[in-house]
């Protein structure tokens, strides 16, 4: 019987991939990929694997999402095992809920492999901690990035005048609304921001600012990125780590 991993591939850095996706990805009849999973992590795959690109990028997708969990599903039909590879946790904005439904719905056997998120993991290779003792007891993840067809956004803006940190994933196209929003709603103008490109990779880009200078500076910025939200951006002159060391 045929089972799909539904699989998180990290952030980036494919030593943050975990055993156990490492394990299926080795074991897969096919690999099912976004835009997001380092590519690398493909070359371990056994031979004779196959391999399905179904990418998506802002304004540009190769398959809508229906016709992704039917690529998922047909592919279950033909194999023993898929591997559906997601970068960072399949589980934080990354329809691996709609999938696995997908799947339940038609009686195909699934597991979830988690992977590591970029909403703590890049923050952490920029040496900016989501919580930190006496700074920040709390952190929000928010999407930065909502259909353009919604006439009406559901993020609840007001809810935020009190988040210790707040990290907005895919918000880089959108820097200018969340910065003005986040303004809007009470937050000094020059309250810390980060925005992290490209993390845990040696591309790692990370600019500082405020919620009132952000904009200006990130702009050619390159995307993937995320935006970090809140004082513990000020931690980053004493615990950046990585970048010296690449």
């Amino acid at each position: 019987m045929s089972r799909v991993y539904l699989t998180g591939a990290g952030p980036g850095d494919v030593e943050l991939l975990t055993l156990k996706a490492y394990k299926v990805i080795k074991e897969a009849d096919v690999i099912i990929y976004d835009r997001l999973a380092n590519p690398d992590i493909l070359e371990m795959a056994k031979d004779g694997c196959q391999f399905v690109y179904v990418g998506k990028e802002d304004g540009r997708h190769v398959l809508p999402q229906d016709e992704i969990n039917e690529v998922i599903y047909q592919n279950a039909l033909k194999h023993a095992i898929v591997v559906r590879l997601k970068g960072g946790d399949p589980f934080v904005f990354g329809r691996g809920g709609e999938e696995a439904a997908y799947l339940y719905e038609r009686n195909v056997k699934f597991e979830i492999i988690p992977g590591i998120t970029s909403a703590i993991s890049a923050p952490a290779y920029a040496g900016i901690p989501v919580t930190q003792r006496g700074v920040a007891v709390s952190f929000r993840v928010v999407t930065g990035h909502e259909s353009p067809n919604k006439k009406i956004s559901q993020i609840p803006w007001e809810n935020y005048k009190t988040d210790d940190t707040i990290i907005f994933l895919m918000g880089l196209h959108n820097i200018a609304k969340i910065s003005q929003k986040l303004i809007e709603i009470g937050k000094s103008k020059e309250y810390p921001v980060a925005v992290i490109s490209r993390g845990t990779t040696k591309d790692q880009k990370v600019v500082i600012g405020t919620l009132e200078d952000i904009v200006q500076k990130v702009e050619g910025l390159p995307t993937p990125a995320l935006i970090v939200v809140g004082q513990v951006v000020n931690l980053r002159e004493q615990l950046q780590w990585f970048e010296g060391d690449k």
